[in-house]
């Protein structure tokens, strides 16, 4: 079993979670006040879930990214890091789409992007670390439930 770097490894599980803590501070006025006078529909979970859950998936994202910079420095990783940098500007913009600009139509389509950069992190990760990729599988499943969700109050909210 490789060293594991502890500096290395809370700084990337530190980074994503305070990426995630950035954009859901942002937009938390929005949430409590636009967001509660949407119609949602009968699947929407409480609000107090959303909190623990991103923090668990971003410090997964943060384990992974971990993997991956360890790897040896090939095309691969590097094809790696760039996919995962473009879902992670996808995931931090998603919450300024919804809830700051209020455009749930524009999010709904931005977070579909994001789905398809999600499976293609999952596939590049696999190809370097298979742990890596499979811890995004949450984070696919949950994005996959928000991508309805988002898609439902959208039509609600027409």
């Amino acid at each position: 079993m490789k060293e594991i770097h502890w500096g290395s490894l809370l700084f990337c599980v530190g980074g994503m979670v305070l990426i995630g803590s950035i954009s859901g501070l942002a937009n938390a006025g929005n949430i409590t006040e636009w967001y509660a006078t949407l119609h949602k529909p009968s699947f929407n979970p409480p609000n107090y879930l959303f909190g623990p859950v991103w923090t668990i998936l971003y410090m997964l994202m943060g384990i992974s990214l971990y993997l991956i910079l360890q790897s040896p420095k090939t095309d691969a990783r590097n094809t790696a890091l760039i996919i995962f940098a473009f879902q992670m500007a996808l995931n931090f913009s998603w919450s300024f789409l919804f809830f700051y600009f209020k455009w749930p139509g524009i999010a709904f389509i931005e977070i579909l992007v994001m789905w398809i950069a999600i499976i293609m992190m999952i596939l590049t990760f696999y190809r370097i670390s298979p742990l890596a990729a499979y811890m995004q599988v949450p984070y696919l499943l949950w994005v996959s439930f928000a991508s309805v969700l988002n898609g439902a109050i959208w039509y609600l909210n027409k």
